[in-house]
């Protein structure tokens, strides 16, 4: 995703882990996004995406600490990162809630509401199912008694900050 976007306009990537590489269009910040934000990020842009990336979050993987609640710090400052009614473009495992140690968290319908409620509305939601096909423009509401029979599916939504 950030080489197709570095491919017309300048993009700026942040990470818990050390970068040594200097690509064109690619300015990269270290952060560690469980923490207290740098005010320079706060309400720093209109749009946003976190792809696959907040479900390792606190789970000591990537070098970060371990830290229960890892996800919930780092889903509060992306909430901070944005501009009033800026978007977030979000996508992470779907399926039972559990975390596969030391991997990555799946989230449950359930639990992806609780997180969007009072913060965001849902501009669009799609998934992609167990089998590989992705169905979009999903009523999100729909997959809260079984998560959409999702095992280990994923999950995509389009955000907008409240």
């Amino acid at each position: 995703f950030v080489a197709h976007v570095a491919s017309f306009r300048e993009i700026e990537v942040l990470d818990v882990r050390p970068q040594g590489v200097t690509v064109t269009n690619i300015r990269f910040r270290q952060a560690n996004l469980m923490e207290p934000l740098d005010e320079s990020l706060v309400a720093c842009c209109d749009s946003l995406s976190c792809l696959h990336a907040l479900e390792h979050f606190g789970l000591g993987r990537y070098g970060d600490p371990v830290c229960r609640d890892g996800f919930l710090k780092g889903w509060e400052n992306l909430y901070r990162m944005l501009t009033a009614g800026g978007k977030l473009y979000f996508s992470v495992p779907l399926g039972t809630a559990r975390i596969e140690f030391n991997a990555h968290r799946v989230f449950s319908v359930d639990q992806l509401l609780q997180l969007v409620d009072g913060k965001y509305v849902i501009a669009s939601f799609a998934y992609i199912d167990d089998e590989g096909t992705l169905l979009e423009n999903v009523n999100i509401e729909e997959g809260r008694s079984d998560n959409f029979g999702c095992w280990f599916g994923c999950a995509l939504l389009e955000l907008i900050k409240a």
